[in-house]
């Protein structure tokens, strides 16, 4: 009776040539699929939303422990108030019904959605909200240490609501109602190289920009002062959170239980080694001494980089892909500090290793790339050059744009005599580490 039941509702949903041509195993197996692909992408997204403790305290360690309250409030907000506006506004600006491939038109509060299950548009806007918020939680870190809260709350709040989802729009809506024109040339970003790293990383810099450098960053040469964050082993424990969690931000990229993962999980693994033992083997033979937290970076640089093409390069790629994400972050971090100052490196680390990702994946793709089995299509690296720079100039542009309202209506920069003090007291009222007497305030030339 069961059986007929079934054979019967697969007649009246798919048609009667395709109903007699199933057996009930097949259905079985079907609705299986289905359930795994909904628990895989569930929990990739709370691999992903667990990155948040990694930022937090990759950004408090290389801060200095005056501002430790402060950058995890931001965080905290960044997911949070962040989470909200993305289901108010900023999904259905990225996935909803796209108008001419550059904006969607429909699905905010998630409603309106036409040709979705309810159940799969739960499960694929938590898998999205959390990409989100690691786009917004990368401007964080750039700006830490002088920034005013509420300055940044705002700007958070529309980076997750206008300036990642439009962007987000163009390469990635037709993942779900959408059709962007950048994806329809063929750009290929599987997890975000540059759709949630380099767009952060680039509102990031408008940032630093805006909001200038913390006192005592330059000296009256201009020539960039070292200023030490207040604890190693936290940063290292949030870099080794954040490849832990990366796992879910790439092969849930799928949003499907099945053996595509296998690739994608060896080449975000091996990526990340490789950026991490070239940034040292740099520092080391550049300094003399394997740099710690510029190794942390490497890590971090890796896995920027293979996000991109971490379904479509192969193994050996996907590490020479890493290795030079390692060469880059240590020189782009060293000449990016000559005139901005970024106390974590966000803006090398996305921003910049996002951008060469990106470019990579078109590069090394294992069908149409350099070394690909259907040939080299040099127009397919044009496509990468073109999302690169276009992320770039929208991000960049409406990013700097907003940071200056803000800068010249509600504020954005405490002052010098504040910032000394620490922003966990003037922000916030609070000590992160109450019991600890004395100073963290840096003197150029101490070092």
């Amino acid at each position: 009776m069961i059986k007929n039941g079934i054979i019967t509702l697969a007649f009246l949903t798919t048609g009667a040539t395709s109903a007699f041509a199933m057996d009930p195993a097949t259905i079985q197996d079907a609705a299986t699929q289905t359930n795994l692909n909904y628990v895989w992408t569930i929990f990739a997204a709370i691999l992903v939303f667990f990155m948040q403790a990694g930022f937090a305290l990759l950004e408090t360690g290389f801060t200095r422990s005056k501002n430790a309250v402060n950058i995890i409030m931001k965080n905290f907000m960044d997911v949070g108030a962040g989470g909200l506006v993305f289901f108010a506004l900023g999904f259905g600006l990225m996935f909803g019904t796209t108008a001419g491939g550059w904006i969607g038109t429909d699905g905010f509060f998630l409603s309106g959605i036409e040709g979705q299950d309810t159940t799969w548009i739960w499960a694929f806007f938590i898998f999205q909200a959390v990409f989100a918020a690691t786009a917004a939680t990368i401007v964080s870190g750039a700006v830490a240490e002088r920034t005013k809260f509420t300055g940044y709350l705002i700007f958070s709040i529309l980076i997750t609501a206008v300036i990642y989802p439009v962007f987000g729009s163009w390469a990635w809506g037709g993942l779900f109602n959408g059709s962007g024109w950048l994806e329809n040339l063929g750009f290929i970003d599987f997890a975000g190289s540059t759709v949630v790293h380099s767009v952060g990383g680039w509102a990031a810099l408008a940032g630093a920009l805006v909001v200038g450098p913390r006192v005592g960053k330059y000296d009256e040469q201009g020539k960039p002062n070292h200023i030490p964050g207040h604890s190693l082993p936290l940063a290292a424990l949030g870099v080794f959170i954040l490849w832990f969690g990366w796992f879910g931000f790439n092969a849930g990229s799928t949003t499907t239980g099945n053996t595509d993962i296998a690739l994608i999980a060896i080449n975000t693994f091996l990526a990340a080694g490789a950026g991490a033992t070239m940034a040292m083997s740099v520092t080391w033979a550049q300094f003399g001494k394997p740099d710690a937290p510029m190794t942390m970076n490497g890590v971090l640089g890796g896995l920027v980089a293979i996000t991109a093409g971490c379904a479509t390069l192969t193994p050996g790629l996907a590490i020479v892909t890493g290795a030079l994400a390692g060469i880059v972050v240590v020189y782009a971090t060293e000449f990016l500090d000559k005139f901005v100052d970024d106390p974590v490196g966000a803006i090398a680390v996305h921003g910049v290793c996002g951008a060469w990702g990106t470019f990579a994946a078109g590069l090394f793709d294992s069908t149409s790339g350099i070394f690909g089995t259907g040939g080299f299509d040099p127009s397919m690296l044009g496509v990468q050059v073109l999302g690169i720079v276009a992320a770039f100039i929208w991000t960049f542009g409406v990013s700097y744009v907003l940071f200056s309202i803000i800068k010249n209506t509600v504020g954005l920069r405490v002052n010098g005599q504040l910032e000394a003090k620490g922003l966990d007291l003037h922000e916030h009222d609070n000590r992160a580490y109450p019991e600890f007497v004395g100073t963290d305030e840096f003197i150029p030339g101490e070092i």
